[in-house]
């Protein structure tokens, strides 16, 4: 594999990580900002844990190398632990035992959290002794250098959004030749979501254009569309957030784009969205992982449908979920699971929103239900 020819996409490597790492040293405003994230500052306390915090990260940074490092002793070493005993109740996962830790992956999930579904994926290889993946974001939420090495040496790959049309169509080739020879070449796993975009209303459905463009990419070596598929080891995983941090605002933004059409969103929106996921309180999150497909596939719709086939029988539903679909379909079918959950507490969530955003917010509960059992029955 040629990595030059994909360096402006690609992680950091070699010395690019360290120079990469001295400018995160030196813009400390960022830096304390980064920091904030891991808990609150207004007690003496809390302020002498996020010092402690920010020194052992420094001492850390020192002697980083790799983007590996960076993920092992930084994401996964501090970050992603403090976020889930401050936001989380539990936090598990489960069907690793069909990843073997010596072979590359193409993980691809559904899309709740701007950043969190690929870090906790990443968390629970780590915590299984499983390879870390890298992971495709779109280049809206770089927004100055800052977020760019912080994106970067967390083994970020750039998928460059803002192109025109023709353009656009060609990064996309490219994109996915390095998807498949990283893979292939590199024996590096890399994560996508299914689709462009986080699913705002609860419906996770792949887009086939993701998994054509693989093969696209590889045609002039012509490489059959099965053996595309099967030499990226495609897992379909399903994250399940019990509660969604975000969920009336994105609820909001839903309503007002289907009232008026695609909006332009704010400079800054996709950062807050990016902190408010990371501190608001989450509930029990479970990364259930799903069978490498294999096989001979007769094009891009039919890998699409057993993805989404797999990720949805996959879900964990919470009583968050069961409740919503009960409740906005009038029934009684699955209140054995929620007897001892607080549904008024649950429904208080929505008060004060507008009724069209309260019924949109309360189906994107719901809908991960209806999926799942639509998938029961094929």
């Amino acid at each position: 594999m040629d990595v030059e020819q994909y360096k402006d996409i690609a992680p950091y490597r070699g010395p690019d990580v360290r120079e990469a790492i001295e400018r995160i040293l030196r813009d400390k405003e960022a830096l304390l900002k980064i920091l904030s994230s891991l808990g609150p500052g207004e007690t003496e306390a809390e302020r002498q844990q996020v010092e402690a915090y920010g020194k052992y990260i420094v001492s850390q940074l020192e002697t980083v190398k790799s983007y590996d490092e960076f993920q092992e002793r930084i994401t996964a070493g501090v970050f992603l632990p403090v976020i889930i005993d401050k936001s989380v109740d539990t936090f598990s996962f489960d069907g690793l035992q069909q990843i073997e830790k010596d072979k590359a992956y193409l993980f691809m999930s559904n899309h709740r959290d701007i950043v969190l579904d690929c870090a906790l994926i990443d968390l629970a290889l780590y915590k299984a002794g499983k390879m870390f993946c890298e992971m495709a974001i779109g280049d809206n939420l770089l927004t100055n250098q800052f977020v760019t090495d912080l994106f970067k040496l967390n083994g970020g790959v750039t998928v460059k959004r803002t192109l025109p049309m023709r353009e656009k169509y060609l990064e996309s080739i490219r994109l996915s030749a390095y998807f498949v020879e990283l893979i292939t070449e590199e024996n590096k796993s890399i994560w996508v979501a299914q689709k462009s975009g986080r699913a705002k209303d609860g419906i996770d459905v792949t887009t086939p254009a993701i998994i054509k463009m693989l093969h696209l990419s590889q045609k002039k070596k012509g490489v059959s569309f099965s053996h595309v598929v099967n030499s990226c080891r495609i897992v379909p995983v399903a994250v399940s957030y019990e509660y969604d941090p975000c969920d009336l605002i994105k609820a909001g933004e839903e309503v007002t784009r289907i009232a008026k059409g695609e909006q332009t969103k704010k400079r800054y929106e996709d950062l807050i969205s990016i902190s408010r996921g990371l501190k608001g309180y989450k509930g029990n999150i479970h990364i259930a992982f799903g069978t490498p497909l294999e096989g001979e596939w007769k094009d891009s719709d039919q890998v699409a449908q057993e993805i989404d086939r797999q990720i949805h029988t996959l879900y964990k539903l919470w009583p968050t979920n069961l409740f919503a679909y009960d409740y906005l379909h009038n029934s009684t079918q699955f209140q054995d699971s929620y007897r001892d959950f607080d549904s008024e507490a649950f429904l208080y969530r929505f008060k004060g929103a507008r009724e069209e955003v309260r019924q949109f917010a309360l189906n994107t509960y719901a809908n991960p239900v209806a999926s799942y059992l639509a998938a029961q029955e094929k």
